[in-house]
């Protein structure tokens, strides 16, 4: 399994406002066929799958989140927050949580497949499965 990678973001600051720009060129770690965004209630979680071939970019457009990435034998917890700037490469194989830590936050990921339903791991176990099936190795998050 290829490891999950964090990037900073730059921004540009003024006195009337922020720019975060997101050029999706040839130094963006993948090539984005799909966009999507995420809203979640306060404590609440979202996610809970891992998809089989789709790697997603996770970046927070406003508010604070906890991303949830684990393997079964492994579990790292990474706060990301529009203020931090920190974003998250997250490849295929591995099952994401997201924990929506304060009020009104919005996760944006971009994907490098198109929505395919068949591509979902919809439950722990069905997860686990699949590795075992394809014998690979989950030690390294």
């Amino acid at each position: 399994m290829k490891k999950i990678r964090k990037f900073k973001l730059k921004s540009y600051s003024r006195s009337s406002g922020n720019l975060m720009p997101i050029n999706f060129d040839k130094k963006f770690p993948i090539k984005v066929k799909r966009i999507f965004f995420i809203n979640g209630k306060k404590n609440k979680i979202r996610g809970e799958h891992a998809h089989k071939k789709c790697t997603q970019f996770f970046i927070p457009i406003q508010g604070k989140m906890n991303l949830i990435v684990e393997t079964p034998n492994n579990k790292k917890s990474i706060i990301l927050s529009r203020a931090s700037k920190t974003t998250l490469l997250v490849p295929p194989k591995y099952w994401c949580s997201i924990k929506f830590l304060e009020k009104n936050s919005i996760l944006m990921v971009a994907c490098d497949k198109r929505y395919e339903p068949n591509d979902y791991l919809e439950s722990f176990e069905e997860y686990e499965e699949y590795l075992r099936k394809k014998k690979i190795n989950t030690h390294c998050i």
